[in-house]
């Protein structure tokens, strides 16, 4: 009876310990995109129906508008506000090609789910089990922009931006 026993809780443990790796590897909240706002924010609809803000967490695209962030870009970086604005809008395109009304996005928090302006701030995991923070950072169209204690990609952001570098992509080879 003992043995079985130990038995039953061994087999309970082993498929607790799986159900947990799954959760690990699925992203965590479905939403549906309902509009681009720039390189790294967007609209989505979720499950309940509400509509919110999303900041791509980690990253940082360039404006795709003149405003005053556009200008302490164009300042501190050492180029024109037409050129900051043309490589936002780049930005902005490459994410409407991967972010189109209508499709199921997944995001994934770390452990600041808002910031101050109350957008959630995600991790987008596409359909194809891509991450978009990634993506736009492997391409060139963003930068690396980690704000603790949100740093739980950090190294692999970091990496695609090395690989960006040494490729000249987007905003490494203007």
């Amino acid at each position: 009876m003992r043995i079985s026993f130990l038995f039953f809780i061994l087999i309970l443990y082993i498929f607790s310990c799986q159900e947990k790796e799954v959760q690990e590897r699925t992203p965590h909240t479905p939403c549906v995109v309902t509009r681009v706002v720039d390189g790294d924010t967007f609209q989505c609809r979720l499950g309940s129906g509400e509509e919110v803000k999303v900041r791509l967490v980690g990253i940082d695209t360039p404006e795709s508008s003149p405003n005053p962030k556009a200008r302490r870009e164009s300042e501190r970086g050492g180029r024109s506000m037409e050129e900051i604005i043309k490589m936002g809008k780049e930005a902005k395109r490459f994410t409407e090609n991967h972010l189109r009304s209508g499709e199921r996005v997944y995001l994934e928090f770390d452990l600041q789910r808002t910031d101050r302006y109350g957008r959630l701030l995600a991790y987008v995991w596409l359909s194809d089990r891509k991450m978009l923070n990634e993506l736009l950072v492997r391409e060139g169209y963003a930068q690396v922009y980690t704000i603790p204690p949100n740093v739980k990609y950090q190294e692999r952001l970091l990496s695609a931006q090395r690989k960006a570098r040494e490729e000249g992509k987007g905003l490494w080879g203007w």
